[in-house]
This record gives structure tokens, sequence and C-alpha cells, in this order.
């Protein structure tokens, strides 16, 4: 068939299997650009390993630090007449890759929250022994606890008081006013059911109990901060308080991994176009903006540039002469550190009041954007023909 972009509001309903497959190649090829990790982890789970940080982790994992890589995510497998989703093609083109360069990489399907997975997972990881680091970077909107069977679900909403604002239609391309009110009691404790850290803690107790964490395994969350102008929607919104709780998850984690010379820590990301992030009012017109700015000083960072960064810097290769610096009073990692600059979000908060349909495009990079939201679907991507027919049948190897 032959497969074009359809967009609805701020998700892409279809996808493009060798477009998937090429934007897989280009960073593969970025990180081996960058050159090789020295002391990097060898045997690698990233939970939510299919888009976004956790792709991008499995990738320098991979191919920077020669690691042997175990890869949970759910996503949509194709039929005949209708594409998978981006995430089941990264995964097959991530796949192939790494075992044509003689890498083992094994990756499950399926809910990661749920026991079924855990211990499919385990039993895959007998395979290559236990593991020395563990990614965890889901971003789903309900879970059912795999404990009680109750199903919980995620919002975006403010705490304490109706927000009002400014945002971005993404289809439209119009910058509107956004009204959304506060959370109830139910919701905010849902969210964090969803986007906190029990999940992550189960996921290393399970491990653990299998005997498949190694000494020395370090854990690590993704979380996002941000600026202070998208706070009341988000840090201090439902999602902050599921974020929080990681926090609190990273700290128990420790006394669990610690006495064994590992450790559990959050690392916060820059803002990028992710298909979580588009979802969130306020941020893709903050991300627009942010662009812009970054591009012009040459500071900007997709996901996989992000993460190989923080492998090289924070984590292993020369991360004993830069760690101390980059670590906030919670012990965070800041991965958002060049976000965060003072000249930065004075810029952006030069533009943020000024900035309406009519100058979108020139007070911001609207048009990257859009190019980068198209890419996480596979559409955009240069040497690929999208008017030739495709194949939707895409699928993993066994």
């Amino acid at each position: 068939m032959i497969i074009k972009p359809r967009v609805r509001g701020f998700v892409c309903i279809s996808t493009h299997p060798a477009g998937c497959a090429r934007n897989v190649d280009n960073q593969i090829a970025h990180v081996k650009e960058q050159g090789d990790i020295p002391g990097g982890p060898r045997n690698v789970l990233v939970i939510g390993s299919s888009t976004g940080y956790g792709f991008a982790t499995r990738i320098t994992a991979a191919f920077a630090c020669g690691a042997s890589t175990t890869g949970v995510f759910f996503d949509r497998p194709p039929t005949e007449n209708r594409p998978a989703t981006a995430g089941w093609y990264n995964s097959v083109a991530f796949e192939r890759a790494a075992r044509a360069a003689g890498l083992h990489a094994r990756s499950i399907n399926g809910d990661a929250y749920s026991d079924e997975v855990k211990q499919q997972t385990i039993e895959a990881l007998r395979e290559t022994g236990p593991v020395d680091l563990v990614v965890y970077s889901l971003a789903a909107p309900k879970r059912t606890h795999p404990k009680t069977g109750e199903t919980a679900s995620s919002v975006l909403k403010p705490i304490g008081a109706t927000y009002h604002g400014k945002t971005l239609d993404t289809d439209k391309g119009l910058v509107t006013d956004v009204t959304i009110e506060a959370a109830s009691e139910k919701e905010i404790a849902e969210t964090i059911s969803v986007m906190g850290g029990e999940d992550w803690e189960m996921w290393i107790d399970a491990l653990d109990g299998a005997g498949l964490l190694a000494d020395g395994c370090r854990t690590v969350a993704y979380t996002y901060i941000g600026p202070k102008l998208t706070w009341p929607i988000y840090w201090e919104g439902t999602i902050g308080q599921a974020k929080n709780d990681l926090d609190r998850a990273a700290r128990s984690l420790c006394d669990c991994l610690g006495s064994r010379g590992g450790s559990a820590v959050v690392s916060v990301m820059k803002a990028v176009v992710t298909q979580a992030s588009s979802a969130i009012p306020v941020v893709p017109l903050y991300i627009s903006i942010l662009f812009k700015l970054m591009k012009e000083k040459g500071l900007h960072e997709g996901c996989v540039e992000q993460v190989y960064r923080m492998f090289a810097t924070r984590f292993y290769g020369d991360a004993t002469a830069t760690a101390s610096a980059t670590v906030d009073d919670t012990g965070r990692v800041r991965m958002d550190d060049l976000e965060m600059r003072d000249d930065i979000q004075a810029a952006v908060d030069a533009v943020w009041p000024e900035i309406q349909t009519d100058t979108l495009r020139e007070m911001s990079d609207f048009a990257g954007y859009q190019e980068e939201f198209l890419k996480l679907f596979g559409f955009g991507v240069d040497g690929v023909d999208y008017d030739a027919d495709v194949d939707p049948m895409v699928t993993f190897e066994g």
C-alpha cells in the first residue's frame, strides 16, 4: 500500500515502516559517529523501549557500548491492511540492526505493568544473565494493578485551581487559549498509580527475586520538570505529583541496590517532541519556542543526542569529571542543563507573551516541531520514497 500521514490532533494515526526503519538507521549512525563509550553497561533492560528516550537508550547501549539489550514495550503489530504503530517498526528495525552487528537483542511486546510480562522478561534474561542497567521509561494512559486488578487512568490536570493559559493546536497551527479544570483527589491518586514509581519498584523487586541484578547494577527512571511557565499544568499538576513519586521510589531502590554497589536515580531530560509530550497542553508551544532558541545557539539535542551525552558524561565514560556538577539537591541527574540555562529561559519568557497565531512561524520553530512530530511516525525522512508501495507486514525474525 501507499501510506501517507494522517494526523488527528496530537496523534498521527498512520505510520510508514520504511520511514521508521530509515529513521532508526540515522539514529544508529549518529551514535556510531560519536564513538564508543568506555566502561558502559554490558546487559541492559529498557522498560518502555520503543519510542522516545527509552528507544534512544536502547540504541546508545547497543551501538556505543556493545551491550546486549532487552526491550519491553506495548505496540500494535501490523495487519495486511493496517500498519503497526511506530514503536513496533522501530523495534523491528533496531533488532535487525543489532543482530547484524553481532549484538544480542530481544524484544517483548506486552503490558509492562503486568506480572505476566515481568515473568516473560525474567525468562528471557536467564539467557543473558544479570543486568547491570535497568531503564524505566514508561508513559502510559492506563494501568491495571497486578495485585488488585483495578484499572487507573492518568490525567493531565492542574491541582487546586482551574488553569487558564496559552496553548498550540499543532494540527491547525493555531495559538489558542486553554482552560483545564482542577483534578479531583481520585484523579491525582490514579495518575500517581499509573505514572509514579510503584511499578518501577515492582520491576526491580522481580528482577532481584530472580537473581538477575548484577553487582553494581544501576537503574534510572526518566522525568521532566520544565520551566515555571509550564508548571501549573505539569510539574505542579497531576503529572508532577506522579514524577515526585519517582523520587520516592529512587530513594527506596537505593536501599535495595546500594548494599551491592548499585544505585537508583531519576534523570531529568530535555523537552523533546515525543508522542507523550505532544499530548500535553502548553508544552508543544513551549517546545516550538525553545527549539528556535536552542538551535540558534547550537545547543539543541534530540533524544538520541541527549542519551548519548548522558551515558558518556554522567554515567560512564568521563562521568567522574562531571557528575558532581550535574546532580541537583534532590539527587536527580540534570540532563536538562542546557534547556534550563538562564539565557535560554529568559529568551523564552520574552517571547511567550508576544507569540500569537500570526507570529507563530516567525517567533518559534513550529516548522521544526512539525518535522520532528512526523518523523516519529516515519514520515518526512530523507531517502524514503513516499509514493512507492510499501508492505506493512514487517515482523520480528524470531
